[in-house]
């Protein structure tokens, strides 16, 4: 009876076990059905506020271009027209651009080609990389120089200033090369007073120098975080301009100390996003003051007269949580600006106590020197009387015309650079050679697949069928899985991880199999050596796979790029052909053979 019992039990998986199977092959299909359709040729219009656009509008202008649409897709401020033609996707831009450039940001997109039904249930399409879909890749350097110059000029306003109200004398501050300056002093009890004064305000900064004169710089360690921290800053401000472009799919990552890649997949005409994504813009607002003040700062204003400011803000674009460009009296345009709580209290308090006085409002802008320095420009683009105490909205004009008020407000919106970028490369690819590569791609992929299929059903024949549908199911759960992860980018090299994931998933099946065929060789029934070669082979499996996995995740942690993208997929496709080769094989072996209990039968 021990002996019955125990071989009814044999190569037995639980029910759940098999629903578990059923439903995450199900789950991953759905989730790669999407790519199987493919995606087809759009434009999307991103309407402004105050304005509004209807699909007849659309559909009419479109038809006056002689441009057949598939259809109009209108949820609340964006619409998204389906081309029949991708050929006639720039010409459908241009024409909606003339006729509602005012109203809306038209971008070119591509729309999911599948049904409404699939599309309904959350799924979409696997996003491509710019190698396979081709665009546009944007390498940024960021100037640290200058934000290291321009702490060490705080610490030096905030050190003279500390000298004035002191009284004290034969003092004098000296801004040096970065984050460093020098103070000249005499007199030994001003040194020990200034060396407190900096240590109990400045306590990151180190003073070293017994003579005269006492060096104050930024240790090395606080350089490094500074620069992490400026970098990681523009980083979110990037991600933020181009989701204010209509780019959903767009790559934003840091490159090296100080360097920021930006891949925007199916742009093709790299035009706004460079203006937008390269442009480093800030907006402050000055107390004006009387010339000769202390303090005091001289820009110069729209007409070229100096305007004489506090060399501290009021605020700056930090505070700006949202900026709208609008028409005011008598046509002109002009910014509605909203602050955070704590740039509204800012300005309330100022106004409040400032009222009839006038505050300046300027506009920076930095660009690069024949040397390839960074050079800030800063121009006064309005000098208003405060009225009565402001609140956290309030308008700005000055901006220029509609279009650069537009422009302006949507920097503003998306962020103000913490350190001026400069596009150092700028490289485009063509969506045909984009094309080219998704064929190339996937016919090695293919053709890697029917060869192993082959070689696999000739080779174990009885199990060979067995290896078969796990690959299958494990390019399917691949796929399925490269579709849901949020972020995950399929790219040129992420197909070569493909490709070598089909010889990892067969690899799996190929050692238990062998295993089941010693076990065979030593006597045992077909039953008894599917179980002991499944037990025997996990472990072998488990600690090539497990290897494999770590350099899968030391390249995704220290690449970039194409690196990632072979990473992705090498490390996805171990979990999946771990799942199908050991989990789903085992179970349709179990079904089949399971109960077999015949001896020295051919595998």
């Amino acid at each position: 009876m021990k002996i019955s019992s125990k071989n009814s039990r044999l190569n037995h998986y639980s029910q759940w076990k098999y629903w578990l199977l059923i439903i995450t092959l199900s789950v991953l299909f759905l989730s790669a059905l999407p790519s199987w359709f493919g995606e087809e040729p759009a434009v999307q219009l991103a309407v402004k506020s105050k304005h509004s656009l209807t699909t007849e509008q659309i559909h009419h202008t479109l038809q006056q271009a002689g441009i057949n649409s598939k259809r109009i897709d209108q949820q609340l401020d964006n619409v998204l027209v389906v081309l029949a033609d991708k050929d006639d996707q720039t010409q459908a831009k241009e024409a909606l651009i003339k006729q509602f450039g005012q109203q809306a940001q038209v971008t070119l997109a591509l729309s999911p080609a599948a049904p409404n039904w699939l599309l309904d249930l959350g799924v979409k399409p696997i996003k491509l990389g710019l190698d396979l879909r081709g665009g546009v890749q944007f390498l940024l350097d960021v100037d640290l120089d200058l934000v290291f110059k321009n702490q060490a000029v705080m610490i030096g306003d905030a050190i003279r200033q500390f000298v004035r109200e002191q009284h004290f004398s034969r003092v004098s501050v000296d801004s040096g090369e970065g984050a460093a300056l020098a103070i000249n002093v005499v007199n030994d009890d001003v040194r020990g007073q200034l060396r407190q004064f900096i240590a109990q305000k400045y306590p990151l900064w180190q003073v070293s120098g017994h003579q005269q004169t006492l060096n104050v710089s930024l240790p090395e360690n606080e350089q490094i975080k500074l620069t992490n921290l400026t970098v990681q800053q523009n980083l979110q401000i990037m991600r933020s301009r181009i989701e204010e472009l209509g780019i959903t799919e767009a790559l934003v990552q840091r490159q090296g100390e100080n360097r920021i890649r930006i891949e925007l997949p199916g742009v093709q005409d790299p035009a706004t996003a460079k203006n937008v994504i390269g442009a480093t813009a800030n907006l402050a607002f000055y107390p004006v003051v009387q010339i000769g003040s202390v303090n005091a700062i001289v820009f110069n204003d729209e007409q070229n007269k100096p305007v004489y400011v506090n060399r501290s803000p009021v605020l700056n674009g930090d505070h700006i949580i949202d900026a709208r460009a609008a028409t005011g009296d008598f046509g002109m345009a002009k910014v509605n600006i909203s602050l955070d709580a704590a740039g509204g209290k800012l300005m309330s308090d100022f106004s409040r106590d400032n009222i009839g006085k006038p505050m300046a409002t300027a506009y920076s802008e930095f660009s690069r020197d024949d040397q390839g320095k960074a050079i800030q420009t800063t121009k006064i683009i309005s000098v208003a009387t405060i009225q009565s105490q402001l609140g956290n909205r309030f308008e700005i004009t000055g901006a220029g015309s509609h279009q650069e008020a537009q422009q302006l407000a949507l920097l503003l919106r998306a962020g103000s650079m913490t350190a001026p970028v400069t596009i150092v490369e700028e490289r485009t690819i063509g969506p045909s050679l984009g094309a080219e590569n998704i064929v190339n791609g996937f016919a090695a992929l293919a053709l890697g697949m029917a060869v192993t299929l082959l070689f696999m059903a000739c080779w174990y024949r009885r199990l060979g069928w067995v290896a078969n549908v796990a690959l299958i199911a494990n390019m399917v759960m691949l796929f399925g899985l490269l579709a849901l992860i949020p972020g995950a980018v399929l790219t040129l090299p992420g197909i070569a991880g493909l490709v070598l994931t089909v010889g990892m998933a067969v690899d799996t099946n190929v050692l238990i199999f062998e295993r089941i065929k010693e076990k065979i060789a030593e006597g045992r029934s077909f039953a008894s050596a599917i179980d002991v070669g499944f037990d025997s082979a996990i472990s072998t499996i488990f600690d090539a796979n497990f290897t494999t996995m770590i350099t899968a995740i030391v390249l995704f942690s220290i690449g970039n790029g194409p690196i990632q993208g072979f990473a992705l997929t090498l490390g996805l496709g171990l979990l999946t052909s771990m799942f199908t080769g050991i989990f789903a094989s085992r179970a349709l072996i179990n079904l089949v053979y399971g109960r077999d209990i015949r001896r020295a039968i051919k595998v």
